[in-house]
């Protein structure tokens, strides 16, 4: 535990110092292949860093590291492990600004609305599983009086872990803490579009954990994410990202026959009911958008229906109320909407906003683009209410993931109810209202894996957290998550006759 590393608050100088690197063993190391990939500031357009572009040799490398790591860490006991981890979080929390300021950079993020409250989220995930070791209980098993019978959790191994840009720090601390608390090694693949702060990140944990126990590789899906699904010496398999490569992942966990756990995309309703507070409502739904996080969002809130009695005031204060934020540089501390994250993304973005107009639909754009002439190749886009959609035009029924939502009028409860639930994912839902059978009715009956109400909550440690249908496959960030994704459980039987 040498406490070596200083803070350097200055992202632009921080990206430089990580460029090129993957981190293995302990040590920042160049790809094997030599080869790296551009960083890019969405906001201007320019290149802050090189990334290590990884592939199977680099993934290699890094399981090896993470292999020979275990078989020490899950010796430790278990409170050790956690008095560790819950270390590393407290190391997180004296590097909060300077991760929240890299985080800003490389993916756009406003440091104010976003980003900051993100790197808080991660160390805190840290704590909390910190103090969970305790809870690596078996049990004890009445089979037979003269047979003593119990079980015991025991860690998988190594995990393979990939997580996906928009919130990279948070999703990745739901899966690496309760991971190393459990008593497996971890390898890391990080998003192409954010490797630096995940990279910081690990290196500030591996100023806390014996080398090996946390690595972390940059590099593209097919090249360095594919290898590490593969490989023989995984043991499990965790993934963020889109339904499509999730499928993909699954499919090759399954032929090797181990677990995995996918949180994938997400259309979520928004039910406004004619009774509910207007006010309150326009804030949960600006919050559930994620607009301050231009939409890139799983659980964002993109499908809105409001009561007819309630439906053209909220339209009206909504668009007042997006209209008001400021959209400009994500560094700055009055942001509060920053950019896309990639070029790719803006682009699939704006195409879901024509095809809504090409539908019939009447797209209201919000907030102004930035003037400064430094953030004229920036990837802002304006915020864009749709109303008056068909229900099966494609903003309406496909995960856009950026800052579009549709508004749907209704006048019957049960109708509403089945067109919630009429979509292939089942990640989150709300439902807005002052009527408490209402509220229990729609709790119960939405098909999703997190459901609020009158609230809209980003994802928190200890709030069971995860999809249905396409959603995904398993639960993060509980106790429960710790010991059914990443324990295995074993049966012992001890004849005392």
């Amino acid at each position: 535990m040498s406490g070596t590393l200083t803070l350097n608050t200055d992202p632009f100088a921080l990206a430089k110092e990580l460029s090129g690197k993957h981190l293995i063993n302990g040590a920042l190391v160049a790809a094997v292949s030599g080869q790296t990939f551009d960083v890019v500031n969405p906001a201007t357009g320019q290149v802050v860093a090189q990334a290590a572009k990884g592939d199977a040799a680099d993934v290699d490398a890094a399981v090896a590291a993470a292999v020979a790591a275990q078989k020490e860490w899950k010796r430790r006991p278990a409170r050790e492990r956690g008095k560790l981890v819950a270390e590393c979080g407290r190391r997180l929390t004296e590097h909060t600004e300077e991760l929240a300021r890299l985080v800003a950079l490389e993916t756009g993020k406003a440091l104010r609305t976003e980003s900051r409250v993100e790197a808080g989220v991660l160390a805190d995930a840290f704590v909390f599983y910190g103090g969970l070791a305790s809870e690596l209980k078996g049990e004890s098993v009445p089979f037979n009086p003269d047979m003593l019978t119990v079980t015991v959790r025991e860690p998988i191994g190594v995990v393979g872990a990939i997580i996906p840009w928009n919130v990279p720090l948070m999703l990745m601390a739901l899966k690496i803490a309760p991971a190393l608390v459990a008593g497996n090694t971890v390898v890391v693949k990080s998003a192409e579009e954010a490797p630096l702060t995940v990279l910081r990140v690990c290196q500030i944990l591996n100023d806390v954990l014996p080398p090996g126990c946390f690595n972390m590789l940059s590099g593209f899906g097919p090249d360095c994410g594919a290898p590490l699904v593969a490989h023989k010496d995984v043991g499990k398999i965790t993934f963020t990202g889109s339904v499509e490569t999730g499928k993909i992942v699954y499919k090759t966990a399954a032929e090797r026959l181990i677990p995995v756990t996918l949180e994938l995309g997400g259309k979520s309703p928004m039910i406004v009911m004619g009774d509910a507070d207007l006010d309150r409502a326009v804030g949960g739904a600006i919050s559930g958008m994620r607009f301050t996080r231009q939409g890139q969002s799983c659980t964002a809130s993109s499908r809105i229906y409001v009561h007819a009695d309630l439906h053209d005031a909220f339209v009206a204060k909504l668009t007042e109320k997006v209209n008001a934020l400021k959209m400009g540089d994500p560094l700055d501390e009055a942001t509060d909407i920053g950019t896309i994250i990639s070029r790719d993304q803006y682009e699939k973005v704006k195409g879901y906003v024509e095809a809504g107009i090409k539908a019939g639909g009447t797209a209201n754009a919000c907030s102004a683009l930035p003037t400064d002439p430094a953030l004229a190749k920036g990837l802002f886009l304006q915020p864009v209410i749709f109303t008056d959609i068909a229900r099966d035009a494609p903003p309406a029924r496909e995960e856009i993931f950026g800052p579009v939502c549709c508004i749907f009028k209704f006048t019957d409860y049960e109708d509403v109810i089945t067109e919630a639930n009429n979509s292939e994912y089942g990640l989150a839902a709300t439902i807005w209202t002052r009527d408490l059978r209402t509220a229990m009715n729609a709790a119960q009956r939405l098909e999703a894996g997190f459901v609020q109400v009158n609230q809209n909550l980003v994802v928190q440690p200890n709030l069971s957290y995860g999809g249905i249908k396409a959603s995904g496959l398993g639960k993060e960030a509980t106790l429960e998550a710790m010991l059914e994704h990443f324990t295995e459980k074993k049966t012992i039987i001890i004849n005392m006759t």
